[in-house]
C-alpha cells in the first residue's frame, strides 16, 4: 500500500528522528549481533554435543543475534580453568568434583544448570579373574583414576566404606584413555571409569564391577558459566538452559537415534554401547539451588580430609544463576 506523496515526505524526518533517538528496535538488534558465546565441552558432553551436531543452538541463538564458538577440552579440569581465566564463557557439564577443585583454586564461577544424580554411571572395575573381591582388597593395590573427576570421589567414598584411606592404595592419575590402556595391559589392579568409557570397557574387556556409585556417590553433573558473562547475558543462559532441558527429554525419548548420532563423535563407538551408557545417565536438567549442593560439601570435605585440597571449601559459597 502506497501513501500519498505529502505523507511520505512528512514521514522521512520522523524516521530520521526515530533513528537518532534509538526508538526503533533495529539498532539494539544490530548491537546484539556482535555478541559471541564461547562454549567449552568434552567428548563426553552428551547434550552439548547433540546441540552442536544438530545445529539447533546456533539457530535459536542466531535469532537473537548471538554467535557461538566451540572449544573442546580433554577433561573437566582444564575446561573450568579456561572458564576461570576468561578464555571461554560457558562450560558444558562437568562432574560434581570438578567445581570443588576449581573453588579450592580460587575460581569464582556461576552454576546455571545440573543433571540429577546418576550413581550407576561410574564404577570401579577389576579384571574378571582378579583376586580382588571386596573393597578392602584394594589395600596396597594400584588403581587408575582421573584426578578431580567424579570417579575420584567414588574411589574415596569406596575406600572410606572399606575402612581404608587414600594413602592405603597406589593411585595412578590417568586420563580415561590411558587408564583403560593401563588396565587392559595389567599395569594397574583396578580402574575407576565413567560413561561412556565404563560401558565400552564392560562390553569389550573381561571385567567385573567391584562397586558402582549406588550408596557411595550421587554423581551429578553441573553446567557453569563465567560470573561476568552470566551477569551480562542472562538471556543467553536462559536459552541454553531451555535447550538443554529439551535435548535431555529428546534423548530419553529417542535413545537409539541419539546413540547413532553420538557413536561417531565418541570414536565410532558401537551405538549399542552408547545406548547402554546413556541409560545410566539421567539427562534430567534442572536449575540449581543451594539445597542441591549438599553432596558438593561431602565431596569437598572428603578431599580435604585426604589432603587432596589445599584448604577447606564451602560448597555453598558460589554464585547460582536464577
Amino acid at each position: 500500500m502506497r501513501f500519498p506523496m505529502s505523507l511520505q515526505l512528512k514521514r522521512r524526518p520522523l524516521l530520521a528522528l526515530g533513528l537518532a533517538l534509538g526508538i526503533f528496535t533495529a539498532l539494539p538488534w544490530t548491537a546484539q549481533a556482535d555478541t559471541q558465546v564461547r562454549i567449552g565441552y568434552q567428548k563426553s558432553s552428551t547434550l552439548i554435543s547433540l546441540l552442536k551436531t544438530q545445529g539447533s543452538l546456533e539457530q535459536v541463538l542466531g535469532k537473537q543475534g548471538i554467535r557461538i564458538s566451540w572449544h573442546e577440552f580433554p577433561n573437566g579440569q582444564p575446561l573450568l580453568e579456561a572458564l576461570n581465566v576468561g578464555n571461554i564463557d560457558v562450560s558444558a557439564d562437568v562432574a560434581d568434583t570438578v567445581p570443588v577443585f576449581a573453588q579450592a583454586a580460587g575460581a569464582r564461577l556461576t552454576y546455571f544448570a545440573e543433571e540429577t544424580a546418576s550413581p550407576t554411571a561410574q564404577a570401579i572395575l577389576v579384571h574378571e579373574h582378579s583376586a580382588l573381591r571386596d573393597l578392602s582388597d584394594l589395600k596396597g593395590k594400584k588403581v587408575a583414576v582421573t584426578k578431580a573427576a567424579g570417579s575420584h570421589y567414588l574411589l574415596l567414598a569406596a575406600l572410606t566404606k572399606a575402612g581404608l584411606s587414600f594413602s592405603d592404595i597406589q593411585p595412578a592419575y590417568l586420563t580415561p584413555a590411558d587408564g583403560r590402556a593401563a588396565f587392559e595391559n595389567g599395569k594397574v589392579d583396578a580402574w575407576v571409569a565413567w560413561e561412556p568409557f565404563l560401558s565400552s570397557a564392560q562390553q569389550q574387556l573381561d571385567t567385573r564391577t567391584l562397586a558402582d556409585g549406588q550408596g557411595l556417590a550421587d554423581y551429578k553433573r553441573y553446567y557453569l558459566a563465567s560470573s561476568t558473562f552470566a551477569a551480562q547475558h542472562p538471556q543467553v543462559l536462559e536459552t541454553l538452559f531451555e535447550e538443554l532441558v529439551r535435548t535431555g527429554q529428546w534423548l530419553r525419548q529417542n535413545p537409539q537415534e541419539a546413540a547413532s548420532i553420538l557413536g561417531p563423535l565418541w570414536g565410532n563407538l558401537d551405538p549399542a554401547i552408547v545406548e547402554k551408557a546413556n541409560a545410566r545417565r539421567s539427562y534430567d536438567v534442572r536449575k540449581v539451588n543451594a539445597q542441591s549442593l549438599g553432596e558438593q560439601q561431602k565431596i569437598a570435605d572428603a578431599f580435604f580430609k585426604e589432603k587432596l585440597l589445599p584448604g577447606k571449601v564451602d560448597a555453598q559459597d558460589v554464585t547460582i544463576w536464577n
